[in-house]
C-alpha cells in the first residue's frame, strides 16, 4: 500500500522556498540518455577506456561532453571533472583505472557540497565478462538519466551550496567510484550535507508481475557506520538511533514528495540498503556524510547481472523493454526538489543539547549557523518516528513549556532568509 505520512510531519517537512518555475522533467530526454548508454554496447569498468564508439571509457567522455554542453548553456557554471585512480582487487585481479565523471555546479558557500549519483557501469551474469553486451538500461543507466535531467533541470538556478552531479564507475567491482569521490572529498575538505545516490530507478514491473508505481524506496542508516564507540554510548544514552544524519535526510525527502504533483509517495526504508546488499552511498557514510538511496519499489532480478537471453519463454535481459519512464520521472522530480532544497538553504546546526531534567519544561540550545535568518525546533513525543510540533526562534536558544524532557526528542533545523529550510540535528544531552 502507498505509504501514508501523519498530517503534522507533512506540514513540519514542507519546502518553505518560494516555488521556482523551472521546467517538468522529460521522459523523452531521459529514454535517449538510456538509449545513448545501452549504444556503448558494455559499460563494463574494464572494458575498452579508449575505444570511441563501445565501452565504458566512450561512455564517460559522452556523459563528459553532457556536462560541457550544459555549462556552454548557462555562461560556465558547470565545471567538469574526471576523477581517476587505479584499483586492484578481485573482480580486477590485474588492477583497472576507475574514473569518474563529474558535473560541479558552483554556488556561493564554496565549502558546502551536494552530491547526486548513479554508477555508469554495466555487468551480465559473469561479473568477470568484459565483452559481452551488458545493457545495463535499468541497472544503472537509469540513474545516470536521472542526474543528467537533473542538472539540466537546475543548472540555471543559484544556490548557496556547490552541487556535484556524479557518474560513478567501478560500483559492480566493488564501489570504488564511489569510493573515490568520497575520499576525495574528505581529502578537500568538503562539508557534504547530503548525497542521493540512484540505482535501479526506473521501473515499475517487478519479478513475477508485481506492479508498484506508487512510491520509491529510500534506503538510509539511523546508526552511523562512522562512530566512534564514545558516540556510541552518547547514542545510547539519548536515544537517537532514528535520527542520525542520513536517517534525517531520508525522512526529509518523504516530507518533499507530498508536495509535488502526482500522488507519487516515498517508503522510508530503515536500513542502509535493501538485505545483504550494497551501493554507492556507503562509502560516504563511511567518511560521515549523510547519504540515502533511492531504489524502484518492485525489483526484477531478471532484469539485474544478467546474460541477454530468453530461457523457456522468459526474458533475460537488462534492457530499455523493461523500464518505465513515467516512474523515472517521478523519482527524478523527488530528488531534483530535494536538492534544490538543501542547495538553497543555510547548513544545519553543527550540534544541538536539551536539557531539563526533573522537570516539566525543556530548553534547546544549538550551535549558530552561517546565513540563518532563524531557526526551527521540533519535537515529538519519544514512542513516534515523526515530528509532530514545531517553534521558531531568532536566537539559539529556546524554552518548552511543559513538554518534559524524559519523554520527547527534539531537533533543530536552520533557516535563510528565503525560507530555504535545512535538515534537522538531532538534540543531545547539554555538555557540561
Amino acid at each position: 500500500m502507498t505509504p501514508r505520512f501523519p498530517a503534522a510531519a507533512l506540514l513540519a517537512l514542507t519546502l518553505a522556498t518560494p516555488a521556482v518555475a523551472r521546467d517538468a522533467v522529460s521522459q523523452e530526454r531521459q529514454r535517449a540518455t538510456v538509449e545513448k548508454l545501452v549504444s556503448f554496447g558494455t559499460r563494463h569498468s574494464l572494458s575498452s577506456a579508449t575505444d570511441p564508439k563501445r565501452g565504458i571509457g566512450a561512455a564517460r567522455t559522452w556523459v563528459a561532453g553532457e556536462f560541457a554542453r550544459l555549462s556552454r548553456d548557462c555562461g560556465g557554471c558547470i565545471t567538469t571533472e574526471r576523477l581517476s585512480r587505479r584499483f586492484t582487487g578481485p573482480r580486477a585481479p590485474d588492477g583497472v583505472v576507475i574514473e569518474d565523471v563529474l558535473g560541479i555546479q558552483r554556488g556561493a558557500d564554496p565549502d558546502r557540497y551536494i552530491i547526486v549519483g548513479a554508477h555508469i557501469d554495466s555487468r551480465v551474469t559473469d561479473v568477470m565478462n568484459v565483452t559481452s553486451d551488458a545493457p545495463g538500461a535499468n541497472d544503472d543507466a537509469s540513474g545516470v538519466a536521472l542526474v543528467l535531467e537533473a542538472a539540466r533541470l537546475l543548472h540555471r538556478e543559484r544556490f548557496r551550496a556547490n552541487i556535484v552531479y556524479v557518474a560513478f564507475s567501478g560500483e559492480e567491482q566493488g564501489l570504488w567510484g564511489a569510493t573515490l569521490l568520497a575520499e576525495t572529498a574528505r581529502a578537500r575538505g568538503w562539508q557534504v550535507d547530503a548525497m542521493l545516490n540512484n540505482d535501479i530507478v526506473g521501473n515499475s514491473l517487478g519479478q513475477g508481475g508485481v506492479i508498484n508505481d506508487r512510491y520509491v524506496r529510500v534506503f538510509s542508516e539511523g546508526i552511523r557506520a562512522s562512530e566512534s564507540l564514545p558516540e556510541a554510548i552518547e547514542r545510547r544514552g539519548i536515544g537517537g538511533e532514528d535520527d542520525g544524519p542520513s536517517r534525517a535526510l531520508a525522512k526529509m525527502i518523504g516530507g518533499v514528495a507530498p508536495t509535488l504533483p502526482g500522488g507519487f509517495g516515498v517508503f522510508v526504508d530503515r536500513r542502509p540498503d535493501r538485505f545483504g546488499r550494497g551501493g554507492d552511498h556507503e562509502p560516504f557514510l563511511k567518511q560521515g556524510y549523510p547519504a540515502v538511496r533511492f531504489s524502484v519499489a518492485a525489483e526484477n532480478w531478471d532484469r539485474q547481472h544478467q546474460d541477454v537471453r530468453t530461457e523457456n519463454g522468459r526474458v533475460y535481459a537488462d534492457t530499455i523493454e523493461g523500464m518505465d519512464f513515467a516512474y523515472l520521472a517521478k523519482v527524478t522530480a523527488i530528488n531534483v526538489a530535494t536538492i534544490a532544497r538543501l542547495a538553497a538553504a543555510p547548513a544545519a546546526p553543527a550540534s544541538a543539547a536539551i536539557s531539563g531534567a526533573l522537570s516539566y519544561d525543556t530548553k534547546v540550545s544549538w550551535a549558530p549557523v552561517a546565513g540563518a535568518s532563524r531557526y526551527k525546533v521540533y519535537w515529538r513525543r519519544a514512542d513516534t518516528a515523526a515530528w509532530s510540533d514545531s517553534r521558531e526562534a531568532t536566537g539559539t536558544t529556546l524554552d518548552v513549556a511543559a513538554v518534559p524532557v524524559d519523554d520527547h526528542f527534539f531537533g533543530v533545523a536552520a533557516i535563510g532568509a528565503d525560507g530555504a529550510e535545512s535538515l534537522v540535528t538531532f538534540a543531545g544531552r547539554e555538555k557540561k
